[in-house]
């Protein structure tokens, strides 16, 4: 969802660095990079650590993160380029889909209202796994729901966490880097963008 369906994660960045500013310190570009793709939790332990600060603190700071992140969101998120003709796309063609996303129900229910939950058969958001992304299991509780062959399933991300959960859950996997370069060896498919990208193409690539 953040930085592949939506260009949500600049919003990230401003409640990151503000989260920072508070705690006496500020936002290196080097520790943010590290959080494109994680989840809440990770993401101020990853400050917290930075900035040499007690991690027993970490809930309240994921609160009121979760807190400026609602109001932030409630302004309005834009599309990525290409995501929602994509989308609509796939859903005209009647093919099972879901969105699989490390941002809490909570968040993700703010987003929903640009990204219309009549797109997905299936959400599963990261507060509704055991273990979250580069762990396998969201993509394939997702497949398990939709009752798809994860094998025969296409996954879009466009971070390294997100590429590795889906490739380690055996589906076939487009990586879309959006904040943060990708490993050259990550074992995906690539694209820049999905600006002109069609269900055709993808299938053609996928079977290349």
């Amino acid at each position: 969802m953040d930085g592949t369906l939506l260009d949500s994660e600049p919003k990230w960045d401003v409640a990151l660095e503000e989260l920072a500013v508070l705690l006496g310190g500020t936002l290196r570009p080097e520790v943010r990079d590290r959080m494109v793709g994680s989840n809440e939790d990770a993401s101020v332990i990853l400050l917290l650590d930075d900035l040499g600060l007690p991690l027993e603190s970490t809930p309240e700071h994921v609160a009121w993160l979760r807190t400026r992140m609602k109001r932030l969101f409630a302004d309005g998120v834009d599309w990525k380029p290409g995501a929602e003709a994509l989308l609509r796309e796939v859903r005209r063609a009647g093919i099972p889909t879901a969105l699989v996303t490390s941002t809490p129900r909570e968040l993700t229910e703010v987003l929903l209202q640009t990204l219309d939950p009549a797109n997905f058969d299936v959400i599963i958001c990261g507060d509704e796994v055991q273990a979250r992304k580069p762990d396998p299991e969201p993509y394939a509780t997702a497949a398990a729901k939709l009752g798809v062959d994860i094998t025969r399933s296409i996954v879009l991300e466009d971070s390294r966490s997100g590429s590795e959960s889906a490739l380690a859950a055996g589906a076939v996997t487009f990586a879309i880097p959006s904040e943060v370069a990708l490993p050259a060896d990550l074992p995906a498919y690539r694209l820049t963008t999905l600006d002109g990208v069609t269900l055709d193409r993808l299938r053609a690539i996928a079977t290349a």
